[in-house]
């Protein structure tokens, strides 16, 4: 193991995923596709894997302060799976994932996270809180609505994050994860230390969110805004436009600019949170290490700022391996490497056995 991590500026914006969520498989086209699968959903599957353009009709349930769209496949009584997108991207980024992981025999839960697609608040007085905590909270209520006790995280961006949080306060509820660029938890007090003016070029577009100027141009421009960053973060992945406007249609939930913009501003402790989350955020604080078993993931063309695996192998302290997916895989791993994404999954639920 590394020695202890020191989270400054530096280490809390690197790890923030700063950007750069038999009836049932039918819904999502699960075609031919046939996976070696022993009776624990330990072996890695052998088959290559299809590409998909449509989850199907989706699912809505009121959870905590949310009526959440979801998308769901598998089983009702396979193990449970949650993945978790990030921004700026959607559910989209899982669908060839899915069916990978429901011809295995998992239940599959893929929610919009507030502020994306089909999920809204149920009160207009609610606070639209982009914070940390508030994403995780949100997962928890999600699952006691649909009666999960138990699952595994899965997740990229803020959904990795997310995964990480919830791993750490609530690992009763979390079989295991699996994190794209690993351990993701911050806090705002490191979010405001400055970089060095090369590190802060990186983050132009957080500067940016800063301003109202920024809020405003973000809203109008919310679709190109997103295709940039989703070339800058990956260079080499050729996505065609009917793949970024499936995903694109999610920004125009009415609560999505506010989220975003919150969630940024926050992190740098621009904007004020809930007292609602501020024991979660406490114990966050203390980056508090994951015992649950976890598996870390690294595209090796992310075009996202990330730290070297060995800065927080240290913060799994259950079974943990980490490894890097190569042939130009960018920050969107799900996305732009199902079939290596969903074995790690399904090895990851093979190491809570």
């Amino acid at each position: 193991m590394s020695k202890k991590i020191k989270y400054t500026r530096r280490n809390f914006l690197s790890t923030a995923a700063m950007s750069w969520g038999a009836a049932e498989l039918a819904m999502i086209g699960l075609g031919k596709a046939q996976f070696t699968n022993d009776e624990n959903k330990g072996e890695v599957m052998k088959s290559k894997y299809e590409t998909h353009t449509s989850f199907g009709p989706l699912k809505q349930i009121n959870a905590g302060l949310l009526n959440v769209g979801y998308a769901e496949a598998g089983p009702l009584n396979g193990s449970a799976i949650i993945l978790l997108h990030g921004w700026p991207y959607d559910i989209y980024s899982y669908i060839d994932v899915v069916p990978l992981l429901a011809s295995a025999g998992y239940r599959v839960i893929v929610p919009y996270l507030r502020g994306y697609g089909t999920t809204r608040f149920l009160s207009d007085e609610t606070f639209r809180n982009g914070q940390q905590s508030a994403l995780a909270v949100d997962v928890i209520d999600l699952m006691d609505a649909l009666k999960i006790t138990k699952a595994v995280m899965a997740g990229f961006d803020w959904g990795a994050r997310t995964a990480d949080i919830i791993a750490a306060l609530w690992p009763e509820r979390c079989k295991a994860i699996v994190s794209v660029s690993g351990y993701l938890i911050g806090n705002q007090n490191a979010g405001k230390m400055p970089l060095l003016p090369a590190s802060e070029l990186q983050w132009w577009y957080q500067s940016y969110f800063a301003t109202e100027r920024g809020r405003s141009g973000y809203d109008k421009y919310r679709h190109d805004f997103a295709r940039l960053i989703w070339q800058l973060a990956s260079p080499k992945w050729n996505f065609d436009d009917a793949t970024f406007n499936k995903t694109a249609a999610s920004f125009d939930n009415p609560d999505h600019v506010a989220i975003v913009i919150h969630n940024y501003r926050w992190r740098l402790g621009l904007a004020d949170g809930e007292p609602r989350y501020d024991a979660l955020e406490k114990q966050l604080a203390e980056a508090p290490v994951i015992t649950v078993p976890a598996i870390t993931l690294e595209g090796d063309a992310n075009g996202a700022p990330h730290l070297e695996s060995s800065s927080y192998a240290n913060k799994f302290s259950g079974k943990y391996s980490h490894r890097v997916i190569n042939n130009g895989i960018g920050h969107n791993l799900p996305q732009e490497a199902p079939k290596a994404f969903a074995e790690a999954v399904i090895e990851a639920d093979g190491y809570s056995k």
